[in-house]
C-alpha cells in the first residue's frame, strides 16, 4: 500500500466530499483482498484518535463514518451518574434530563462536537494508525485463506534468502521455505519460480506465517496426483509414503479395479511419469510398491528389490523378522540401512534383517530359553519342555488356558499328562498374581486400583510403577495413555475408557453430596 493513498485531505472531516472516503476505502480494499467494512473501522479509529488530540485524551471521543454517504460524526459521550466523580466522562442526571427528559442513570449522552481539520502530524498518526488495522486485516485475511490449503501444492516465486531460509511470494502474501524443508543440495536463486507444499499456517507474533516444505512425504504424494490422472480421480488410492529426501523415496499404491496395474500407471509410458516427479525432486529415486492389507506381503513388497525367503510377525510388539539369503542381505538393508528404515516407515513394522544362518541361531536360542523356562516352572524334564517350546508355546499363560485337546495333538501326552501341566501352570500363575499384588500394596497401590475389573497383577505392576497409586490418579489418565503404561496389545482403547470412566464414577457421586 502506497503512503500516498492517505493525504491528509483523504481523511479530512471539514472540506472534502463526504464520498471520498468511502471511495478510499474501496479502493483499498480491492487492493489488500480486504473486507471494506475493516478499512473503515481503520478510519474512524485514525478519526477519533485525532479527536481525542484534540479535545482531550481523556475525554470519551468516538467518531462515525456514515456508510451510505461517507459523512463524518465526531461525539463526545458522558455517563449519566447521580453524583459526578470525574466531569470529563461524567453527567449529573439533573443536567442530562435538560438536555433529554427520558434519560436515567446509566444512561450515555452524545454531543456533537464540530468537523476537525487534520494538520501535519495528526495526518501522519492516523495514516499509522489505518495502515495498521488494514495491515491487521490483511494478516487475519491471509491465515483464514492458507489454514484451509495446509497440504495443497502451490508454485511461488523466490523473494530473497535469508540465512538460508527462503521466503517465497505467493501473489497476496510471503511464505517461508526454511532451510531444513529444503531439498539436500538444492539451490535458489532470486526469480526462481518453485513448487512447494504448504506444510503449515501459524499465527505468530509478527502476523500469521506460512510454512512450506519440499521434503514432506505428502509432497511426493501430491506430485504424483498431479502427474497421474488415475491417482487424481481416485482409480488409484497412494496408500503410503517414506522419504530420505534428495536420495529415495517409497510410494505404496493401490487399487480395487483389478484392470489397472497401479504400479504401471504410477510408472508411465517408459517412465514418464514417475520420471517428472523424480526430476522435481533433485533425482531422487522413487520405488513404486503395491499395497496389501497383508502385513507381511506389503513388508516383502518394501522391501524390493531384495528378495525374502521367510517372514515371521510378532504382531504384540508390531515387529517383523525378514530372512533373506547371504547374498541379497546388503540388498534389503541398503547403503547405511536406507532400504530397510523406509521399507520400516512405509509399512509402519519394526523390520529386523536376518539371514538364514542368523535366524537358525535365534529360533534355537529361544527354543532353549522356552525349554529352560518350563523345566523350571512346571518341574518337567527336558524332553517335555523341548516338546512344548517346539509345539509353539512361548508363556506360561498359554499352556494354562489353551484348550486340553490341543495338547492332544503332541505325540506321547495323554489327557492325564495334559492336565497335570495345566494344573501346576495355573497353580505358578495364581501364586504370582498373589505376590506381584503384595509387592503393589507395599510400593502403595491403593485397594480401590486393585478392584478394577481386568487389571491383571502385571498391569498394576506397571501402573504403580509410573506412579499411578490412587483411584484419582488412575482416573486422571486418558485411554491413550493408559495403554502406552501397560501396553497396547494388553487392552482396546474402548476398553480403557471404560474402565477410566468407571473409575471417575466416584466424582459425580461426592458432587451429588
Amino acid at each position: 500500500m502506497s503512503s500516498q493513498k492517505f493525504k491528509s485531505s483523504d481523511i479530512s472531516t471539514s472540506n472534502q466530499p463526504r464520498h471520498e472516503l468511502l471511495l478510499v476505502a474501496e479502493t483499498v480494499a480491492r487492493e489488500k483482498g480486504i473486507d471494506r467494512e475493516d478499512v473503515i473501522l481503520a478510519m474512524e479509529q485514525a478519526i477519533q484518535k485525532a479527536a481525542k488530540a484534540k479535545y482531550g485524551m481523556e475525554r470519551d471521543i468516538r467518531a462515525f463514518i456514515d456508510r451510505a454517504t461517507g459523512e463524518v460524526n465526531i461525539q463526545k459521550c458522558l455517563t449519566v451518574v447521580e453524583e459526578v466523580q470525574d466531569p470529563l466522562i461524567e453527567i449529573t442526571l439533573t443536567e442530562a434530563k435538560e438536555r433529554d427528559p427520558n434519560t436515567s442513570v446509566g444512561d450515555t449522552i452524545k454531543e456533537m462536537l464540530p468537523p476537525i481539520e487534520f494538520g501535519r502530524v495528526a495526518a501522519q498518526s492516523a495514516r499509522q494508525v489505518i495502515f495498521q488495522k488494514v495491515r491487521d486485516a490483511e494478516r487475519a485475511q491471509q491465515f483464514l485463506e492458507y489454514k484451509d490449503r495446509i497440504g495443497q501444492i502451490i508454485s511461488g516465486l523466490v523473494k530473497r534468502i535469508e540465512f538460508g531460509n527462503v521466503v517465497m511470494d505467493l501473489g497476496r502474501s510471503e511464505a517461508v521455505l526454511r532451510r531444513e524443508d529444503t531439498i539436500p543440495r538444492e539451490t535458489f536463486r532470486i526469480g526462481d519460480r518453485t513448487r512447494v507444499y504448504i506444510a503449515d499456517v501459524r499465527p505468530e507474533t509478527r502476523g500469521p506465517m506460512v510454512f512450506l516444505s519440499r521434503i514432506h512425504p505428502q509432497f511426493m504424494a501430491k506430485l504424483f496426483e498431479q502427474e497421474v490422472p488415475e491417482i487424481y480421480d481416485g482409480i488409484i488410492e497412494i496408500k503410503a509414503v517414506a522419504r530420505d529426501p534428495g536420495s529415495r523415496a517409497k510410494l505404496a499404491v493401490y487399487t480395487t479395479d483389478a484392470s489397472i496395474d497401479p504400479v504401471g500407471a504410477c510408472v508411465g509410458m517408459r517412465g514418464s511419469r514417475v520420471q517428472a516427479v523424480v526430476t522435481e525432486l533433485q533425482g531422487e529415486k522413487v520405488d513404486i510398491i503395491p499395497w496389501s492389507s497383508n502385513p507381511a506381503t506389503f513388508v516383502v513388497n518394501a522391501l524390493a528389490p531384495a528378495e525374502v525367503m521367510k517372514v515371521v510377525l510378532d504382531e504384540e510388539n508390531h515387529r517383523v523378522d525378514v530372512v533373506v539369503e547371504e547374498e541379497h542381505l546388503s540388498l534389503a538393508i541398503g547403503r547405511r540401512g536406507q532400504n530397510v528404515r523406509l521399507a520400516s516407515q512405509l509399512t509402519g513394522w519394526n523390520i529386523d534383517i536376518l539371514t538364514e544362518s542368523e535366524e537358525t541361531a535365534r529360533r534355537t536360542e529361544e527354543q532353549t530359553s522356552r525349554t529352560k523356562l518350563f523345566m523350571e516352572i512346571l518341574d518337567v524334564d527336558e524332553i517335555i519342555g523341548q516338546l512344548l517350546a517346539a509345539e509353539g508355546f512361548a508363556t506360561i499363560e498359554e499352556i494354562a488356558y489353551v484348550p486340553l485337546s490341543e495338547f492332544a495333538t503332541i505325540e506321547g501326552f495323554d489327557e492325564e499328562i495334559s492336565q497335570e501341566l495345566q494344573k501346576r501352570a495355573l497353580t505358578y500363575l495364581e501364586q504370582r498374581e498373589i505376590k506381584v499384588r503384595e509387592e503393589c500394596k507395599e510400593m502403595g497401590l491403593s485397594q480401590e486400583v486393585m478392584d478394577i475389573d481386568g487389571l491383571t497383577s502385571e498391569m498394576l505392576l506397571k501402573l504403580v510403577k509410573n506412579g499411578i497409586k490412587s483411584l484419582d490418579d488412575f482416573a486422571d489418565l486418558a485411554g491413550d495413555e493408559l495403554l502406552d503404561i501397560i501396553g497396547r496389545s494388553s487392552l482396546s482403547l474402548e476398553r480403557a475408557n471404560i474402565m477410566i470412566m468407571a473409575a471417575r464414577s466416584h466424582w459425580f457421586t461426592d458432587e451429588q453430596n
